[in-house]
């Protein structure tokens, strides 16, 4: 009858210091295997296989057309290529010569707590300081250890944090079990001046926003630049593909509309149209039949964005994303350029609640209005605006603004030069909404205004 490995009775994980429960047979922080750490013995010291890591008013429109000890780590390699040493750093002695008969063993010099299994995970988790250049080169190293155990498919995920275990369907790592990050958890993209960075917060188990960037140019070749953010209904069914599809479809509309000549303003207003329908046909599909019951909810999510031409700034918006205006010249004041579809902003404008009070109510953030099958009635919104001076567009969901919900809070948190490093922007926007907790999914676009020429881009 065969039987479990003898685990070493350790109190914390010998590669993250992570407290032990008795019987535990993976670090729960790190992943790490319990089973191939030798029990103390009483005549040499211990060894420690991966070392302890510590508003504008609006206008007109114109008539338009693992560590070395020096805090890097180190590289990754299967157990059996690594010479062992003692607590002092000396090399350990030659392992004594085996009894005639036995079997020759196939890593010299590496204990092995369990000799009648097969040797299921080779490699340990890395130091997660492991650099990008020691990550290639301790891989190529491993290669032929790792091929020695199996040959994974060249198509085959391989884990983020132990670097060798294959990734099941599931999303897990058959080696350490780690939960592998989702492709959406965060997204970075720069498109000439304009860039948008989201991620998934520190509190939701996934990222239920997402974002469309570009650029073109008007049928005269001035150019345009295009951003579209969109925030899933998390009470819906399938928030992330709802978000995803009306992104896409406005995007793609407003970059097809405008070098037609399509007026800005029409253009905006027919790529929300366009990311509606995309959004209900959604609730036609058998995986939303799948995911849905027993709740019958169509997916939804809101939608916020703008457009930005030489001399004009166009926004548009369902739900309760929000445009922001901050000038160049931080002595002007900032604006917000939209009205939230919300509960709160439906008190303000009645009259019954001023902002601070309405805002404070547990029920500020229910929305009114949102893209999706089960949407009373579809009510796009647009603006136009004619700045009179240089700035920056802050297109974002309210995972940011939560934290930076004024104009002038919002302006305070834009480092001064977002306008000529746009993508540094957006990553130092999204880094102070995770600073100030991170309960939601944050994003946000940053254009410049006017729009540069074509080809320009971040500094």
């Amino acid at each position: 009858m065969s039987q479990m490995p003898q685990q070493a009775a350790v109190r914390k994980c010998p590669s993250c210091e992570e407290p032990l429960e008795p019987g535990d047979r993976f670090c729960g922080a790190c992943g790490y295997d319990l089973s191939v750490v030798p029990a103390r013995p009483e005549d040499s010291p211990t060894l420690v296989v991966n070392g302890a890591v510590p508003a504008p008013d609006g206008v007109d429109w114109p008539v338009a057309r693992d560590s070395d000890g020096h805090g890097r780590p180190a590289p990754v390699h299967a157990a059996a290529e690594l010479p062992g040493t003692d607590s002092g750093g000396s090399p350990l002695p030659p392992p004594p010569p085996a009894p005639p008969g036995a079997p020759e063993s196939a890593a010299p010099g590496v204990r092995f707590d369990r000799p009648d299994e097969p040797d299921e995970y080779p490699l340990q988790a890395p130091d997660p300081r492991l650099t990008a250049e020691q990550e290639a080169a301790a891989q190529d190293a491993a290669a032929p250890a790792q091929a020695a155990h199996a040959e994974p498919a060249a198509a085959e995920k391989v884990c983020v944090a132990c670097r060798a275990g294959r990734v099941d369907d599931d999303g897990y790592c058959e080696n350490c079990g780690h939960a592998q990050p989702r492709e959406r958890d965060h997204m970075e993209q720069e498109s000439g001046p304009i860039a948008a960075v989201s991620d998934r917060g520190l509190r939701h188990h996934r990222n239920e926003d997402a974002f469309s960037v570009g650029c073109t140019a008007l049928p005269d070749g001035a150019p345009a630049s295009v951003a579209i953010v969109c925030d899933g209904v998390s009470s819906a069914t399938r928030p992330d593909d709802a978000s995803l599809a009306a992104s896409r479809a406005a995007g793609e509309s407003l970059l097809g509309a405008l070098p037609r000549g399509t007026h800005p303003q029409q253009a905006m207003h027919d790529a929300i149209l366009a990311a509606s329908h995309a959004v209900n046909a959604l609730a036609d599909e058998p995986a939303t039949a799948r995911e849905q019951a027993p709740h019958q909810n169509a997916p939804a999510c809101t939608l916020v964005g703008a457009v930005v031409t030489a001399g004009l700034l166009v926004v548009g918006w369902v739900g309760d994303s929000r445009v922001y205006w901050v000038p160049a010249d931080r002595s002007t004041p900032p604006a917000r350029l939209t009205e939230d579809d919300s509960w709160a902003a439906q008190m303000v404008a009645a009259g019954l609640m001023n902002e601070a009070e309405a805002y404070a109510d547990e029920r500020a953030h229910a929305i009114t209005g949102w893209l999706g099958a089960d949407a009373y009635e579809l009510e796009p919104h647009t603006a136009s605006f004619k700045p009179d001076r240089p700035g920056l567009v802050v297109v974002c969901t309210d995972g940011l603004w939560n934290y930076a919900e004024s104009a002038e809070e919002m302006a305070d948190a834009v480092p001064l030069d977002a306008a000529a490093r746009p993508l540094h922007g957006a990553r130092v926007l999204v880094g102070h909404a995770l600073d100030g907790g991170g309960h939601d999914n944050v994003t946000v676009a940053l254009l410049p205004f006017p729009a540069p020429p074509q080809g320009a881009g971040s500094a």
